[in-house]
């Protein structure tokens, strides 16, 4: 057609045609003039590409700012965008720059950054080796769950084999300690039943001595690194996508978390146990699409040593005459037939197992806090046999808060404490807390009172006493034979000797 350019595929088509078709009937069907198959036929027009022109055919409408105001933003800087470019122009010299020509400048800038800007940072993709390699990484969990209606604030341990793109996550509720370190690649390599050859994170405070440009490693984690027999690795402080099999999984992992608990219709859960289920669950799931290349992979991975590593700290402490302790900025109870005890902790990052003469008495949930700021954890029921000779100390005492196990007893001392006098009121918060301990039916106690207390018929201690440390009944009634006098009588003339 006319002032239309005739394409190599035309040609082609033309001089296929050709051989069937007269000239006329083959330049119809290419959709080209007859003129214009004349002259292909004459060898005027040929295959190729067509002498580039060096000038314009209609003006350039970005002339009056290209140079002047355009150029030397680009060459000042690699950060500014088009968009950027696009703004200023509007705000600055929208006389002579219209709106309209955005797509035209963008597509200037771009074609000017690739002739004359600078070079780019290039990936180099890694040959993946089976068994060679294993990636850990700490991720901050940034998308809401709660617990009973509380933030859950927390991490993400992610732990992954490259090669075949098996992962390990475990919830962190502390910060990236080496417990936690030692923890989570304690149950990655029991996981996936092996080791790699090596195991590279970033510049961990728990595993790296970073205040110099050489690499030197903790004592704990060079202990776990001979134990399980991996080379450790780290890569370049501040270059994070040498580490981008990880942290392209740490964004895969919580993008298919938020997608799992938008299907679930709900980020609240009952306990954290229900939390770390679902989170484990979610993993699972990803792995079962290459379970394949795991099972492969296995076959390159170092054996699991027989023992476990040490993955807790160990704290003396000593217990003070209040029944406690203090670690990590926070205040744990304990039965107070220890006070005065030097105490053994092994600090996991979940729990505390407290050692007394070296014989393991009890496991204490941890507590984690922020800088600068305290925690408690009080168990009533190791405080409950002190508080029953002292009811009346419950009222001040500093942790009086926490001795009430769940909301439906602090509901209950909200009410008591409005409708009984101050010692009354004590008395019987303390001698019901000793009835939930005794009886180990601490939810159905506090249900009974507070439905009662609800209903403006607050239940007595005898009340309570009576429905849940009533003894119960001897229900067994031997049947006892009686023997009838004459049998007595024998034994007295000694005739027939003793009778049943």
């Amino acid at each position: 057609m006319p002032g239309r350019r005739i394409t190599d595929q035309q040609i082609r088509l033309f001089m296929s045609k050709r051989k069937d078709h007269p000239q006329v009937t083959a330049a119809v069907k290419a959709g080209i003039s007859e003129r214009s198959a004349r002259r292909i036929e004459s060898g005027q027009r040929q295959l190729g590409p067509s002498k580039p022109r060096n000038y314009r055919t209609r003006t350039d409408p970005l002339e009056p700012v290209w140079e002047p105001v355009v150029l030397p933003l680009l060459q000042r800087s690699d950060t500014i965008t088009p968009v950027g470019v696009f703004d200023y122009l509007i705000e600055e010299y929208s006389d002579a720059f219209p709106a309209k020509l955005r797509r035209t400048l963008e597509r200037r800038i771009q074609k000017w950054r690739q002739i004359n800007g600078r070079d780019k940072e290039v990936i180099f993709r890694q040959v993946k080796q089976l068994g060679q390699l294993g990636i850990m990484d700490f991720t901050w969990a940034d998308f809401t769950v709660t617990i009973q209606g509380v933030a859950l604030k927390h991490r993400l341990f992610n732990y992954r084999l490259p090669a075949s793109g098996w992962s390990y996550a475990e919830v962190v509720y502390g910060g990236e300690s080496f417990v936690a370190v030692a923890t989570g690649l304690q149950n990655a390599f029991t996981q996936s039943n092996g080791v790699p050859q090596e195991v590279r994170t970033d510049s961990l405070s728990a595993a790296y001595k970073n205040h110099s440009n050489e690499i030197w490693f903790t004592e704990r984690f060079s202990e776990l690194s001979m134990h399980y027999s991996f080379k450790p690795s780290k890569n370049n402080t501040g270059i994070a996508h040498e580490n981008g099999a990880i942290e392209s999984a740490n964004n895969h992992l919580k993008n298919q978390i938020r997608q799992a608990l938008a299907i679930r219709d709900s980020s609240d859960f009952d306990c954290i146990d229900e939390y770390e289920v679902f989170i484990d669950e979610v993993v699972q799931r990803r792995n079962r699409r290459i379970m394949p290349l795991l099972i492969e992979e296995q076959r390159q991975l170092q054996p699991l040593p027989k023992f476990d590593s040490a993955n807790y700290e160990v704290h003396p402490v000593k217990v003070s005459s209040t029944s406690t302790f203090q670690l990590k900025r926070v205040t744990y109870s304990v039965p107070s037939r220890l006070v005065g005890a030097t105490l053994r902790v092994h600090l996991f990052d979940k729990t505390l197992d407290i050692y007394c003469q070296g014989v393991h008495t009890s496991t204490l949930t941890r507590v984690h806090t922020s800088a600068n700021h305290r925690g408690h954890q009080i168990d009533y029921r190791h405080l409950i046999g002190a508080l029953m000779k002292k009811p009346r100390a419950f009222r001040g005492c500093q942790w009086r808060d926490q001795l009430l196990p769940n909301e439906d007893y602090r509901q209950i001392w909200k009410g008591i404490d409005a409708q009984l006098s101050a010692d009354e009121a004590s008395l019987y918060m303390v001698r019901l807390l000793n009835i939930a301990c005794k009886s180990e039916r601490e939810e159905a106690v506090g249900r009974f009172v507070l439905d009662g207390l609800n209903n403006a018929q607050l239940p007595s201690i005898f009340d309570c006493e009576d429905r849940f440390l009533k003894d119960e009944e001897w229900e067994y009634n031997p049947q006892v034979q009686q023997h009838s006098l004459a049998s007595y009588q024998q034994l007295f003339d000694g005739e027939n000797g003793y009778v049943s």
